[in-house]
């Protein structure tokens, strides 16, 4: 089993690009992989409750295994609270980023 870190940094709602990762990481826990997806800067603005054609919230219907992390900072920037997230969202923050970027043997992918 492989580790993948995918950091999402952009908006789905405005960059249709933005989907991929989304995409990418259900394939990936798919095929049984350990799959963390960090949503940091605009990549944040998925992670509110109640939004309609919401990829974050099919992810976590379709992967649940995919861990799904906000950085706590982007959230605070942009007048996100915390108790209002998409179930499954964990407010993380730069450290934890940090920390699983150096881990020996994740695979990163940044968007």
């Amino acid at each position: 089993m492989t580790q993948y870190v995918l950091i999402e940094s952009r908006d789905p709602f405005e960059y249709a690009d933005a989907n991929y990762m989304y995409t990418t990481a259900n394939d990936l826990a798919a095929r049984g992989n350990d799959v963390t997806l960090y949503l940091i800067q605009n990549g944040v603005f998925c992670t509110r409750r109640g939004i309609a054609n919401n990829p974050l919230a099919d992810l976590r219907t379709n992967a649940p295994s995919v861990r799904v992390e906000a950085d706590d900072f982007s959230l605070r920037e942009r007048g996100i609270s915390a108790n209002g997230l998409v179930e499954g969202v964990n407010v993380s923050n730069v450290d934890n980023l940090v920390d699983l970027l150096v881990q020996e043997g994740n695979k990163i992918v940044w968007h």
